[in-house]
């Protein structure tokens, strides 16, 4: 007999949903790239030298190209106090820091500013890869 099992029906469902999920799916990563190549090709934020809660936080383009400068912070840098704050701008085009990794912000100045409250009037000590 041809007629179709219960087994059958459900294993036909179910094999059409997950070609759904994954059409789906695929759709939305094909839709996250442009974005994320559209980060990159940004212009650097704009230049910025303050006083903020008593710590001088400057930012603007680095010059020269080492790790620190130019590599993650997408050759941006950011001070704090005269001592460089570790910055990496991630796909989406936020930036975070070493001290708020977890935090991603809008703009290097929000980051400075979020690195300056979380240091609490801590001096900021370079970061050393052992």
């Amino acid at each position: 007999m041809s007629s179709i099992t219960r087994r059958r029906a459900l294993g036909v469902a179910a094999g059409a949903a997950g070609a759904a999920a994954g059409l789906a799916a695929a759709g939305s990563a094909t839709a996250a790239a442009p974005r994320a190549t559209a980060a990159a090709a940004e212009p650097a934020p704009a230049s910025f030298d303050e006083v903020y809660q008593g710590r001088r936080i400057k930012g603007g383009p680095s010059h020269g190209g080492d790790h620190h400068g130019g590599h993650h912070g997408g050759g941006y840098s950011v001070t704090i106090d005269g001592r460089e704050l570790h910055v990496m701008r991630n796909a989406d085009g936020t930036w975070i820091s070493v001290i708020n990794h977890y935090e991603p912000v809008a703009t290097p100045r929000a980051l400075a500013r979020a690195a300056v409250r979380e240091l609490q009037g801590a001096p900021l000590v370079p970061l050393t890869l052992a």
